[in-house]
């Protein structure tokens, strides 16, 4: 579970509502201190029980350069309004309609998309259907496939507790003293507890299902990124222990895509070194601009 290290929202950031053909999600949104958008958007995805929240502490940084971010969270988590009594609202192919139909809605200019973990899952099922086509494209702790080890099991054993216990007594007796025994602040706690409980269980149980049974699509995203002329940048922490980085360097050369190993990072490194990785962004979102303007 990515955990922001604050909540208050930077300069030039605000909290907002991005309507599209698929529905409203919630969406943090920055832009320049100057007000001038001069460079191509940005849309950046959570993965599986995070949110918009993950991506605040880069936020500003990357809205500096002169371009409009925004950060979301996917259908039926935290804010954005989930679909309880549909299984097929949840499977990596329909939320990257959801993606596809956010970068329509930011344009008319192309996107440079940002997926998360989970969200590098979700993110790449468009742009190899062709559904989306964005200006660059990165995998950030994310990797070729299913989970697997204790991530696995870790997904496993949440997919099997929510029908069983629900999402308030997972809180209360797995969670909630996670935070104290890792002396998470007392602000931040209240918000994983009501992005835990905001979120959509079912969605919850669907995507953790999607995490442990997505196949190897590198090959294909290659192919798909090459034809369509889409640099691809895989970025993720020295220290991830959900894909190993050793499995994602590999993903890297298979895809042909630029690398960036972030020092004292795990699995969120836009949470554990935000400058670090908000340079390492804005200048792979610079180069791919130049192909724009």
């Amino acid at each position: 579970m990515s955990t922001p290290r604050f909540l208050k929202l930077p300069a030039g950031v605000r909290r907002t509502f991005v309507e599209t053909s698929r529905g409203a999600f919630a969406a943090l949104e920055a832009l320049p201190g100057s007000g001038v958008v001069e460079r191509c958007p940005a849309l950046l995805v959570p993965g599986f029980t995070g949110s918009k929240e993950d991506f605040i502490a880069v936020l500003e940084t990357l809205a500096r350069a002169g371009r409009r971010v925004v950060a979301v969270d996917m259908r039926g988590q935290y804010e954005s309004k989930g679909s309880p009594d549909d299984p097929a609202a949840y499977t990596r192919a329909a939320l990257g309609e959801d993606i596809a139909a956010l970068a329509e809605a930011l344009g008319p200019e192309p996107v440079h998309v940002v997926g998360h973990s989970f969200g590098g899952l979700v993110t790449r099922e468009p742009v190899i259907s062709g559904l989306l086509r964005p200006v660059s494209y990165t995998l950030m702790s994310s990797g070729p496939g299913a989970l697997t080890g204790r991530a696995a099991a870790n997904a496993k054993a949440l997919r099997e507790a929510i029908p069983e216990l629900g999402m308030a007594r997972i809180w209360e007796v797995h969670l909630a003293p996670d935070m104290v025994a890792r002396s998470v602040p007392e602000e931040i706690v209240t918000f994983l507890k009501a992005r835990a409980l905001g979120s959509c269980p079912h969605g919850l149980v669907c995507m953790a299902g999607e995490l442990l049974s997505a196949p190897d699509r590198v090959d294909e995203l290659a192919k798909a990124a090459e034809d369509a002329d889409v640099p691809i940048l895989v970025l993720y922490g020295e220290d991830d222990d959900v894909w190993d980085p050793r499995v994602q360097a590999t993903m890297a050369e298979r895809l042909g895509a630029a690398r960036v190993v972030i020092p004292s990072a795990a699995h969120s490194p836009a949470v554990e070194a935000p400058e670090t990785t908000a340079s390492a962004l804005t200048a792979f979102w610079n180069q791919a601009d130049r192909h724009i303007f």
